[in-house]
């Protein structure tokens, strides 16, 4: 599986602020996926939607993780930048992220406003800004993300399964 990396903040952007998103993310996909494109833009929608647009058609990459800009805040626009650029909604994996973490984890994530969605062949999933909200959140959708990207692939009936156990091992 070949991964986008896009983390979206204004601080880390003028390097302000470390991003420490990349880093939870190398460490839950290091045995299980390649991480070939990685950038930081600054809450600006169009910068969004260009580098979304630029892993999947550019660069194919299966899946692309945006980390950031899924609030309430004035400059919070990932979800409208990502809605531009994709295909089709899949609006399964942020319902049952939020689900998810509402009850096991934080109450606060009946805030978040983040999508995914489908550009071509690669899975597009808008996760929080902060490393805590992007492990809970994979956590939730790691084991059916192969499948899904799978099925992108054209694969009807293959796929590699992940289980939450690998995932934990990692943790």
């Amino acid at each position: 599986m070949k991964i986008g990396v896009l983390t979206v903040s204004d601080r880390c952007a003028k390097g302000e602020m470390e991003d420490k998103n990349i880093l939870t993310i190398k460490e839950i996909f290091s045995n299980i996926a390649d991480i070939v494109a990685y950038d930081i833009v600054p809450d600006e929608k169009e910068k969004i939607s260009q580098k979304i647009v630029e892993f999947c058609d550019r660069l194919k990459v299966d899946l692309v993780l945006t980390a950031g800009g899924t609030g309430f805040a004035p400059r919070d626009i990932t979800p409208e930048a990502t809605k531009d650029v994709i295909e089709k909604e899949v609006p399964g994996i942020p319902e049952i992220m939020r689900v998810a973490t509402f009850f096991s984890k934080t109450k606060n994530s009946a805030l978040s406003r983040a999508i995914a969605g489908i550009r071509g062949k690669t899975l597009v999933i808008n996760l929080p800004g902060n490393p805590n909200g992007v492990r809970e959140n994979l956590e939730v959708v790691m084991d059916i993300l192969p499948l899904g990207i799978s099925l992108l692939d054209g694969n009807q009936h293959t796929h590699t399964r992940i289980s939450g156990d690998d995932f934990r091992e990692k943790s």
